[in-house]
């Protein structure tokens, strides 16, 4: 649960000195002593702002917040910025809502090149590898619910920290096809199967194919381009440009939004996560170190992090980083937690940066030959 020192009331002559940096106006005080002036750069809330109050009225100065990426159909986020700008009062102006990790990232950096303020964001959501490879881009900030996110799903100097993940699932029509156990079931007559986009240039993709490369509970990425050759030369997978055209009654793709098009479609689309290819993945948000309202990107953070905004994030379908502390301290949306497609007992693999980047180098060179 998110600890929250005493709330200070501030009068408005107080709170414009404090944060303008102005004298002679008396500071805010909390049991009876002057309270430090507000940082809007700090990396806590108790080292920049002491109260979330204080945070809430350095972000309403500004008055807006910048975002990039963020769908309104991916994972709630349209739920997520309307919560917050409802509870805050701060505008949210979205930019380019289909960006994808890496084209957010040289938005940022073009805009602020170009002296384009207006267009550069104040926080990021991320896929891990591009996070890594960017740290040096982000301000340092920990949010108050800091120890609850997973050691393994975080930078410990606070540039970065997945908020919500997801498995690699496989999503079916069943009118046209029975329910898939394994990836080598897709190699069965009748099965139609499409992947999100090229998995040179897409996560989802990029993940399914080494979520069907899984033996012994580790992907490898040669196993997955075989596998896929395998049902390209079946017949059953589904490519750009086939001719004639192949209805799809197969999905292979992130469980969030297979959940979502089941919950659309009812008994028309079902999702299943593999017992042998438990694959997870998680995004990350960070801090823009040259974000134009640094407070309100902290807010935001905390925001996030908070049961509030995990829980939003599991209505979304999505598995919240904080998962496990928000059934511990009975704070989950029991109702959305229990429309997740069932995973597999254990935890899932996770591929780490150099286990991505191989991958990522072999299927360079070998899917086009192979796939196309």
């Amino acid at each position: 649960m998110t600890v929250r020192t005493a709330a200070v009331l501030l009068s408005a002559t107080a709170a414009v000195a404090t944060l303008a940096g102005c004298g002679g106006e008396s500071a805010p005080k909390a049991g009876g002593k002057p309270l430090p002036p507000v940082n809007a750069q700090a990396a806590s809330l108790r080292e920049g702002f002491t109260t979330m109050d204080r945070l809430v009225e350095a972000a309403k100065k500004e008055g807006s917040l910048t975002v990039i990426g963020l769908p309104h159909d991916w994972v709630n986020y349209g739920g997520v910025i309307g919560a917050f700008s409802d509870k805050y009062g701060i505008k949210v102006t979205e930019l380019e809502p289909r960006a994808s990790s890496r084209r957010e990232i040289d938005a940022a950096a073009q805009a602020a090149r170009e002296g384009k303020t207006a267009a550069v964001p104040d926080v990021f959501d991320l896929g891990l590898d591009v996070a890594v490879a960017n740290a040096g881009r982000f301000a340092r900030y920990r949010v108050q619910t800091w120890q609850d996110i997973p050691d393994e799903l975080k930078d410990h100097e606070g540039a970065w920290y997945a908020g919500y993940g997801g498995y690699m699932s496989i999503g079916y029509d069943p009118r046209k096809v029975p329910a898939p156990a394994s990836f080598a079931d897709l190699l069965k007559p009748g099965y139609a199967v499409t992947l999100p986009g090229s998995p040179l240039s897409t996560a989802a993709a990029f993940n399914g194919v080494m979520a069907a490369s899984m033996s012994s509970g580790a992907a490898k990425a040669e196993r997955g381009v075989r596998f896929f050759a395998r049902l390209k030369e079946a017949g059953n997978l589904v490519t750009t440009g086939a001719r004639p055209p192949k209805p799809a009654n197969t999905a292979v793709d992130w469980d969030h939004l297979n959940a979502a098009r089941a919950a659309r479609e009812g008994e028309g689309w079902k999702v299943v996560i593999p017992r042998d290819a438990a694959l997870a993945s998680y995004y990350v948000q960070a801090i823009n170190k040259n974000a134009p309202h640094p407070a309100a990107a902290r807010l935001w953070q905390e925001f996030l992090f908070s049961d509030e905004g995990q829980n939003l994030f599991l209505a979304g379908f999505a598995r919240p980083s904080r998962l496990e502390a928000l059934r511990m301290r009975g704070t989950i949306n029991e109702e959305a937690a229990a429309k997740l497609p069932p995973a597999p007992a254990g935890r899932p693999a996770v591929l780490t940066i150099p286990e991505t980047d191989a991958a990522k180098t072999y299927l360079r060179q070998s899917w086009p030959k192979q796939i196309g």
